[in-house]
Parts: structure tokens; sequence; C-alpha cells
């Protein structure tokens, strides 16, 4: 599968890149995609939300006043869930939440994700993504130019340079990453995605094998 590539300003290059058919040209899988997404942010979340119990709370286990004869509500102690202070009933506990999702899943989702992407219209090739200065208004205007201003975008760049990272991690819905690097949920979540040649290769030479 070839597809053109062009400038950052928005011309064609006259040349094309090859994206690997095993690769960008696969039948989607819906349901790999969703287990892998679903371990993807399952895995991120850091899991250290915590509660005391009744049986932690501070406070003293006597109870508050005798069973019968005062008129009033029959009570325990202070540290009672349902008492200001008191310990929390059903609360969360540190935890891993990690889901393990088998290799050969994980890579197929990202074969699927790619290929759906690629069959969507969705992925521009550039020439290269080397900016003159590290200006917002630079990356604003390259995107602009390719028809992806106010997109989500998923910029991936074989060695993203210094000016990259600083002039798209001011721009809304913008994100960088190496193209060694991304995610099934990086190419699920964005609405465009924007590769230089060498990400390509390095996106082939990755999950072509």
């Amino acid at each position: 599968m070839r597809v053109e590539v062009r400038k950052l300003d928005g011309s064609s290059t006259g040349s094309q890149v090859d994206l690997k058919k095993e690769v960008f040209g696969i039948e989607p899988r819906k349901h790999a995609v969703y287990l892998t997404v679903k371990s993807e942010l399952a895995n991120s979340r850091q899991g250290s939300a915590c509660t005391k119990t009744r049986a932690e709370v501070k406070g003293s286990g006597a109870k508050l006043w005798r069973q019968k004869g005062t008129g009033r509500a029959r009570v325990g102690d202070n540290r009672s869930p349902i008492r200001r202070g008191g310990g929390v009933a059903f609360g969360p506990k540190p935890r891993s939440y990690r889901l393990k999702v088998n290799r050969k899943v994980r890579t197929l989702a990202r074969k699927s994700v790619l290929s759906a992407m690629q069959q969507e219209g969705r992925i521009i090739v550039v020439e290269a993504l080397n900016l003159e200065n590290h200006k917002t208004r630079i990356m604003a205007s390259a995107l602009d130019a390719l028809g992806l201003g106010g997109k989500r975008v998923m910029v991936l760049a074989g060695t993203p340079s210094d000016h990259l990272w600083l002039a798209a991690r001011n721009l809304p819905g913008v994100r960088v990453k190496s193209a060694g690097d991304v995610s099934t949920y990086d190419v699920w979540s964005s609405d465009y995605l924007l590769i230089d040649k060498e990400g390509v290769k390095e996106i082939n030479t990755a999950l072509g094998s």
C-alpha cells in the first residue's frame, strides 16, 4: 500500500511511502481493540485510594449511651459508619487494577486501529517533522495547512525533536510521541495520525514481522 507524502506546508512532495499491508491493511478486530484499550486504561490507574474502616478510625469503642431507658435511638460507638467522623463502610483500599492481555492480542489491536485509520483516510504522512523553532504558531500553521486545525491529532515521529515537543504541547488535542512508543489507545482516541517517513518505517518494522 502506497500513500502520498506531503510537506508541512500542505503541498505534495511528489513521492510516496509504503505502508505494509499486514500492518495498515488488515480487517480491524474490534474485540482485540476493546480488550487492549480497557487494559491500557486500567493499567494507568494509580490504585492508591484508601479509606479507614470503623476498626481503623480513631475513637472509643464504648457504647455512647445505654441500650434502653433513654428514649433515644439505640447506638453503638462513635466509630460507626453512620456517624460523622466514623469509619467508611465500603470505601476503597489500595489495589492493583492491572489487566493482562496477551502480546499477540495487543499487537493485533495496534494493527487494527492503524488499519481502521488508513481505511478511513485519517493517516497523513509528511516528509519530516523538522520545525525551524519551537514556537507554537509554527506547529499550528503546519496543522492548518494539512487540514488538521482543531482536530485531535497524534503526531508520530521516528525521533521527535525538542522543537516538536515544545511547539505542540500548548495545542489542545495535539500529542507527540515516538512512533515506536505509540499505544492502541493513543491511536484509538485520535481523529488523525500525522506521521513522518521515519515513523512509518519504524511502525512497519515493529509490527510488520
